[in-house]
């Protein structure tokens, strides 16, 4: 038996603009790289940075990880689910990831991501975008879930 949701349930794709108020919304997403050829996902704390002209995904790690590790090339996930009503959103971010100095143009004063592990979160790195993209889950109406006919 189907879920009353799930026959009238449609995605809409989401404008830029929306993708970056989501992200600004968010503190923890998902980076995905690869290591020795298979892919990983690990969750990181991040900030939306956006100096002007620039939009960048900056996040702190430590030395030796997974994220310092990671190839130049990476996407990165947020998302929101509600597994009640059947609905959410996912943003996908696609871009360079980049090591930075953040002591230089205040760096660590605007954009630090405060990650909530803050022992050896000495490496700073930045995603720049070169796509940013979201999709929305929207839920149908909902059959009531009784019927009434069983109570009669």
């Amino acid at each position: 038996m189907s879920s009353p949701a799930a026959s009238a349930s449609w995605l809409e794709d989401l404008s830029l603009d929306k993708c970056l108020q989501l992200l600004r919304q968010c503190e923890v997403g998902r980076i995905a790289t690869v290591v020795e050829g298979a892919p990983v996902i690990v969750p990181v704390s991040y900030r939306l940075a956006e100096p002007p002209g620039r939009t960048w995904i900056a996040i702190r790690t430590r030395a030796g990880s997974v994220v310092d590790q990671a190839d130049s090339k990476v996407a990165f996930e947020v998302d929101v689910i509600d597994t009640v009503q059947h609905e959410g959103w996912s943003v996908l971010v696609r871009g360079t990831l980049h090591h930075v100095d953040a002591t230089a143009a205040d760096f660590r004063e605007r954009f630090d991501p405060q990650p909530w592990i803050l022992a050896e979160r000495d490496v700073w790195l930045v995603i720049e975008p070169f796509a940013i993209t979201g999709r929305r889950l929207r839920a149908g109406e909902r059959e009531w879930a009784f019927q009434l006919r069983a109570y009669l």
